[in-house]
């Protein structure tokens, strides 16, 4: 019997990898800055879940409030026109006008406060999962910064003389091409990472921030790959 497809990420999945890929780095390199990242990405990750429980759980108190709010807001409403006297002689047409008027422009209002009441329970959650990724696109970026003076060209060159000024290359090729495969890795899972958050919570501005991340390690991922392809053959 074939296993059945998932459609969406396993987190579990995500962080057991990430574990995984830490303890394959410390094997490699455990004096290397790519471990202090990976370690950095597996809190990240050991989040996820606590981030969207507070997600997917209603806010009540807030809800509350809302409701408070609205009720309060018909209540003056409704005694307002409940206490309201007319003449014996009845409403010119102007003052009718002035009153209808006047009754939309508090309705618009309301419906204005209303909005952003509704509105600010699901901020509040994109907050948590903007900040979240905020920091993914940090470690995206020091990603990029360990792996920068790893230079592979130095290795096709005979001869080459560092300057006083370069940076120490003591690696030999195949350990530079698994530092390499190491940290596009850790940019792959950056970005898994960033889609577990937004994998059920359908906000347009949280998806873009992800999708930006995406881009973001796509191409950090494409210069490294890059670099791996200049590594001699049988490195």
């Amino acid at each position: 019997m074939s296993t059945p497809i998932r459609d969406s990420l396993d987190r579990a999945k995500v962080l057991a990898t990430i574990r995984r890929l830490e303890q394959r780095i410390a094997d490699r390199f455990p004096a290397g800055g790519l471990l202090a990242v990976a370690g950095e990405l597996e809190a990240v990750a050991a989040t996820i879940e606590s981030d969207l429980r507070y997600i997917e759980r209603p806010n009540w108190v807030l809800r509350s409030g809302v409701i408070f709010f609205i009720t309060a807001v018909v209540l003056v409403l409704g005694i307002g026109l409940a206490t309201t006297e007319l003449g014996h002689e009845g409403l010119t047409l102007a003052e009718l006008v002035g009153i209808v008027e006047s009754i939309l422009n508090d309705v618009i209002l309301i419906g204005a406060a209303v909005i952003f009441l509704f509105s600010l329970e699901n901020r509040r959650k994109r907050r948590r999962v903007i900040e979240s990724i905020n920091r993914l696109r940090s470690l995206a970026h020091v990603i990029d910064m360990h792996q920068l003076t790893k230079d592979p060209t130095v290795l096709l060159v005979e001869g080459g003389a560092d300057t006083a000024h370069s940076p120490e290359r003591t690696m030999r090729p195949y350990d530079l091409g698994r530092y390499l495969d190491y940290a596009s890795e850790l940019l792959s899972l950056v970005s898994k990472v960033g889609f577990c958050y937004v994998q059920d919570f359908d906000d347009p501005e949280a998806v873009a921030a992800v999708t930006e991340l995406e881009t973001l390690t796509n191409g950090l991922a494409r210069k490294v790959w890059q670099k791996i392809m200049l590594l001699p053959r049988g490195a």
